[in-house]
């Protein structure tokens, strides 16, 4: 563990710094860190730990209860965030890059152009944001980013709905950044391939451990101290159990006895100081299941499909029937219009499509547009709950690890994670015959990605499904397989 990155000065320094929404729950406990000019970090831990928070902290958008903050002076600072706001999606590219800076910018055009090109992306100016797709949203959030060139770079899951030539692309840029980068991400390569070492927040201790060295070794030096924490903490507990006993013994002897068992009081609690907090990896969710109803014959039947190239929809004949337990896996380049076709497909408003008699559509959107921000999670699991008990609601939380508090909080309080999971939970109390996925491992941890593929696998109903991420693809069985760049 080391407190410094080799680059230059200090650019970031958090010293004592605690915050909390609740006093009763810190996020962050007298916490102490620095990053320096030039450093590349990843800042990791648990689901709703609270990496987004430090990011907000950072931004002025939060402030400390106790503690100190310290920005250089002069420093720039910008963010790309997971997903766009629902507020910019109706500008166009060149309002939306003009929202970037507090006065108006005279040549907005060609540095919209130089961080487009940034960012490998064709996208005209006067376009508007919501008629691009995922994984072109995601760049044009970097290049918002990058077009007020920061001194830090800010980076919230970057990859997320990047195919493999947009990570390629963006991978090689960081690269070549001068400036400082701090980023959140679930992705390993990506994040080996160019940080210098790890801030690690730990959601139970409330505090940030910082290290130095490449991403994948540093992963391996934690698990090695977390073992070596349980290993001593045994050996601890072990001793202070047998001292606990021999104190017992000598107490009840009286006199001078009881002397001996008082100073042995003190050395077991000199001893249980010593018993460390040892950091907790992220709880995986609990294997689940979708049921499906049964549905006689085809459930959607699809006799053409729209393709985007040139920034205009094509009608293109294709020739694909899905009954239960079959499933289809839509593949392409970003930009080719495979967000735009699953949500026709899912309001049933795509041409040259068939659904079968009271198909009930599950629809999994990149930016959970399909989720009411203002209700309770509880809320939201029961809108679409059919003929279930109270107990089954709560026991479906659960299993996605929403507690007893998390039900009661507003969707809008949810990390992009816990949304991504709030999504599933709503399946499993609905029981769709037809499940629409666009890229649902955004934003989800790691860990729960094999649960999720196994139950879509096991999956009864008819499944559509677009995702980049090949390792998690890999576990599940496909009938179907349509690659709309081959058109």
């Amino acid at each position: 563990m080391a407190n410094a990155y080799d680059h230059g000065d200090v650019i970031i320094r958090f010293a004592d710094a605690t915050f909390h929404y609740d006093h009763r729950r810190p996020i962050l406990d007298e916490v102490n860190f620095s990053v320096r000019e030039r450093a590349k970090i990843t800042l990791m831990g648990q689901n709703g730990g609270g990496k987004s928070t430090i990011f907000k902290l950072i931004l002025g958008e939060l402030q400390l209860e106790d503690g100190s903050l310290n920005i250089k002076k002069g420093a720039s600072i910008a963010i790309a965030a997971q997903v766009v706001k629902k507020e910019d999606l109706a500008k166009t590219v060149l309002d939306f890059f003009q929202g970037a800076f507090k006065e108006k910018v005279y040549d907005i055009e060609p540095r919209a152009k130089k961080a487009l090109d940034a960012v490998n992306l064709a996208a005209p100016l006067e376009k508007t944001i919501s008629q691009f797709s995922g994984g072109e949203q995601a760049r044009l959030l970097l290049a918002f980013a990058l077009i007020q060139n920061p001194d830090i770079l800010l980076l919230d899951e970057p990859t997320n709905n990047l195919d493999k030539a947009g990570i390629e692309h963006l991978t090689n840029f960081l690269v070549g950044y001068k400036k400082t980068i701090i980023v959140i991400s679930h992705d390993a390569q990506f994040l080996n391939s160019f940080t210098h070492g790890v801030l690690y927040l730990d959601i139970y201790k409330k505090k940030v451990d910082q290290y130095v060295g490449d991403y994948l070794k540093v992963i391996e030096e934690i698990k090695a101290q977390i073992e070596r924490e349980r290993r001593e903490n045994v050996r601890l507990l072990r001793d202070i159990s047998n001292r606990k006993e021999q104190m017992g013994f000598f107490a009840q002897k009286g006199g001078h006895m009881r002397d001996v068992a008082r100073k042995m009081r003190e050395a077991i609690n000199e001893l249980e100081e010593q018993v460390v907090d040892i950091r907790h990896e992220d709880k995986t969710i609990a294997q689940f299941r979708i049921s499906s109803p049964e549905i006689a014959g085809p459930i959607v039947k699809m006799s053409s499909v729209s393709i985007v190239k040139n920034h205009k929809e094509i009608a293109k004949k294709a020739a694909i029937a899905l009954k239960r337990g079959e499933a289809l896996l839509i593949s392409g380049p970003n930009g080719i219009g495979k967000t735009t076709f699953l949500k026709k497909l899912a309001s049933r408003a795509a041409k040259g499509i068939e659904f079968g008699d009271g198909v009930e559509i599950g629809y999994y959107t990149q930016d959970f547009s399909g989720l009411d921000e203002t209700k309770t999670v509880y809320d939201s699991l029961l809108e679409v709950m059919k003929n279930g008990t109270e107990e089954e609601l709560r026991s479906a939380g659960a299993r996605f690890l929403f507690t007893d508090d998390l039900l009661r909080n507003h969707v809008g309080s949810l990390s992009e994670g816990q949304k991504g999971l709030l999504s599933f939970a709503r399946f499993m109390v609905q029981g769709p015959s037809l499940l629409i996925l666009d890229e649902p491992t955004n934003h989800v941890n790691f860990r729960h990605l094999p649960v999720i593929a196994k139950a879509l696998d096991e999956y009864q109903g008819a499944l559509i499904l677009v995702s980049h991420m090949a390792e998690f693809v890999s576990q599940i069985k496909f009938d179907e397989t349509l690659d709309m760049g081959a058109f």
